[in-house]
């Protein structure tokens, strides 16, 4: 039990970090999905070895936690899992629709335009004889993978859930094993019809960010919230995600000396190399244990992003979807600076105004 003095500082306010850092993400994945989009050069991906997918999937198990594991022991078992099936069956729908569209508007386009067939794999982009396999999740699309790990994900929390009542301990280090095990053998993977290398976010690597995602949420609520803001740990974030920055920053692409400190490959994502855990694990400890950060997520910026952030999964879609018009687009008539702020300018607010429209509604339900 906290004192009673402590309490009443924020009674009813809630945390925005989280929301403003999913915003956030969800705004570097919409341009990072344009690859011919200059603004790419300034999202995360390129400020060091991680990106804007593990904040997503991290924030994920956090919010999971928060939804789903709380609500076991507050609504109870029974109406928590059919609002955990609700969620999985709405995540694929979401997967559905923007397969069909991309599936109809490649197809339509190329009636008028060439299409490069690498915009809807080769596989798929001449007859639907492979329909059947996209939806089992047996083939996953570039670009229309990363909700069908968020589905798995989802559906194992109940598992993690109950490693995670027995002990936080016992469930990260089952995690983690199989982590290692999967850095250690990458052919440990789900079957991709498309890529015999299997699903580009390999489930069973990734499960162990989700996990730590929702432990961190635990720890968090002990805190208020925040996680204990060890000055030493805050030291080592810095000089690590400053290390980061030196090998991942694209020097040659700005035309500047190469400032790496090391000559080495690029972390791969696909199974969630060390480097690149550490790289977001950092940032979300340096987020998470700084009381200026909160403040900064209640500013005017700080709540757009958090109005975007709080419905992920209809401004992914919308946004996955203007990213497919975007690249098409870009791919037809050129990438010139007209077209690509064209691009931004209607993109960008159009994910706001979407995310506020959808605010608003839910504010009127509740009011209901």
């Amino acid at each position: 039990m906290t004192s009673g003095h402590s309490r009443p500082e924020r009674p009813h306010t809630r945390d925005h970090r989280i929301d403003a850092l999913r915003g956030a993400a969800l705004l570097m994945m919409f341009v990072d999905h344009i690859p011919e989009n200059l603004l790419n050069r300034l999202t995360i991906r390129n400020l060091g070895f991680a990106d804007a997918a593990e904040i997503f999937v991290l924030l994920a198990g956090y919010s999971s936690w928060l939804a789903y594991g709380r609500g076991f022991e507050k609504r109870g078992v029974p109406e928590t899992l059919k609002r955990l099936i609700k969620r999985c069956f709405q995540i694929y729908i979401a997967q559905a629709v923007m397969i069909a569209v991309s599936l109809l508007t490649i197809k339509s386009w190329r009636h008028h335009w060439p299409v490069p067939v690498d915009f809807l794999e080769p596989e798929l982009a001449h007859g639907t004889a492979a329909l059947w396999r996209i939806v089992v999740m047996d083939a996953l699309p570039s670009n229309l993978n990363i909700l069908p790990l968020y589905l798995v994900l989802l559906a194992i929390f109940p598992l993690i859930y109950v490693f995670m009542r027995v002990n936080r301990v016992l469930a990260l280090a089952v995690s983690g094993a199989i982590w290692l095990f999967t850095n250690l053998d990458p052919d440990l993977n789900f079957p991709n019809w498309l890529d015999p290398d299997g699903w580009y976010f390999d489930p069973f690597a990734w499960q162990f960010l989700f996990t730590i995602g929702a432990c961190g949420a635990v720890e968090a609520a002990k805190h208020h919230g925040n996680f204990p803001a060890f000055r030493g740990a805050q030291i080592m974030a810095l000089l690590y995600l400053t290390f980061s920055f030196m090998q991942a920053f694209p020097w040659a692409q700005w035309g500047l000396p190469d400032y790496r400190v090391l000559v080495m490959p690029s972390p791969d994502k696909s199974i969630l190399s060390p480097l690149r855990l550490l790289d977001v694990l950092a940032i979300f400890y340096l987020v998470q244990s700084s009381s200026r950060t909160r403040r900064w997520s209640e500013t005017r910026f700080g709540q757009i992003l958090a109005v975007i952030g709080r419905h992920s999964l209809e401004v992914f879609t919308v946004g996955t979807i203007i990213d497919l018009y975007a690249r098409l687009i870009f791919s037809t008539f050129g990438n010139n600076w007209m077209l690509q702020i064209l691009i931004n300018a209607i993109g960008i607010p159009a994910l706001y105004v979407l995310a506020r429209c959808l605010d608003t509604y839910r504010r009127k339900q509740k009011a209901a």
